[in-house]
């Protein structure tokens, strides 16, 4: 009895001390046996461990490709206009004794904040070389600017244990101070531009208009340069005529232009003549009712055709009513037809 009572305890401690003493290694992690801080063995290969209770320990990193992302920093390229610009980089713990030794008990977090520095400085190093604008930053070629930035990278985090394996810029804008006056400065150009556009605009419609204008212009003066003609020889046709008739009865003649004179007298609302009895105005009407009186005149005496042709042509006012105008029309067409079957007779 008293026997096992004492087994017992020895038998917890050996199993507790046994446990402590195995430690297992995941295949995505590689681990430090440390002694008193020392490095006494490093695993790198999956699988169980061995270490002395209570005097070792082990410390276990992450074998995986890591990431993180730098803080924001301003730029200044060569062009002098300022950029904000940020980065994230992907790593992993390639000699892990050498890690150790350089972050201490930091680990990951000393890590990230050393490689940071890392980073931040060769960005700065390269975005900020000759030749390298803001243009080239914002181009195509930010990616050729990404990996000299991981190859220069790479040999000051060698020193960490750590491999780089991949840089890429993640956001490149202009400050936020400057953004409004690049804002601004966008904004006149391309009002400057479009105020070009309605000045060339303006330009253009105007030589339209000019050539329309031009073309109203001539196209009227040749019209009535055309009319100036047409009315001149219809004036010399009908003076033409006038001489004619007048040749052929100037009594006639003088008659008719007397009557043409009333006519113009009497338009309007005036339709009242006062006249002395020795008027030059009358004299054409009436000059041979005063000296001769009135003669009897036979029908034989008179050539009716050519009273015709010497008559101006009647028309019917368009002011008399429908009913009249009609009677009017019906009279004139009786008078035709006797006139006619008149010269029919005359010529059988």
């Amino acid at each position: 009895m008293r026997k096992s009572a004492l087994i017992l305890p020895v038998v917890v401690v050996a199993v507790i001390g046994v446990l402590s003493s195995i430690f297992i290694v995941d295949e995505r992690e590689k681990a430090l046996v440390l002694q008193f801080g020392q490095i006494r063995q490093v695993v790198e290969e999956p699988g169980i461990g061995f270490k002395i209770p209570l005097i070792q320990e082990v410390v276990k990193y992450d074998d995986r490709i890591l990431s993180f992302d730098t803080d924001t920093i301003e730029v200044t390229p060569s062009d002098d206009r300022r950029l904000v610009v940020d980065a994230f980089a992907r790593f992993r713990i390639a000699d892990v004794v050498q890690f150790r030794q350089a972050v201490g008990v930091g680990g990951i977090r000393a890590a990230e904040d050393r490689l940071s520095s890392i980073l931040n400085a060769q960005i700065r190093e390269v975005l900020g070389a000759d030749q390298v604008t803001s243009d080239t930053i914002l181009s195509p070629q930010r990616g050729d600017l990404a990996r000299r930035i991981r190859a220069q990278a790479r040999t000051s985090a060698e020193g960490l244990g750590l491999e780089i394996v991949d840089v890429r810029l993640k956001q490149t804008n202009l400050p936020q101070q400057n953004l409004e006056a690049t804002f601004a400065r966008m904004r006149a150009e391309r009002e400057r531009e479009a105020a070009d556009e309605i000045a060339r605009g303006n330009e253009a419609a105007q030589r339209v208009r000019a050539a329309a204008d031009r073309t109203v212009v001539e196209t009227v003066s040749r019209a009535e340069r055309e009319a100036e003609i047409t009315r001149g020889e219809a004036d010399a046709e009908r003076n033409r005529i006038y001489a004619e008739s007048f040749g052929k009865n100037p009594d006639f003649f003088a008659f008719y232009r007397s009557l043409a004179a009333f006519e113009t007298s009497l338009q309007g609302e005036n339709s009242t003549l006062v006249f002395s009895p020795d008027s030059e105005f009358l004299s054409e009407m009436f000059n041979s009712i005063r000296a001769d009186g009135l003669s009897e005149v036979t029908l034989e005496d008179i050539d009716i055709d050519s009273l015709r042709d010497m008559a101006p042509g009647m028309e019917i006012s368009p002011d008399l009513p429908d009913a009249e105008r009609q009677r009017l029309e019906e009279d004139e067409a009786k008078r035709n037809a006797t006139d006619e079957e008149a010269e029919a007779e005359a010529n059988n």
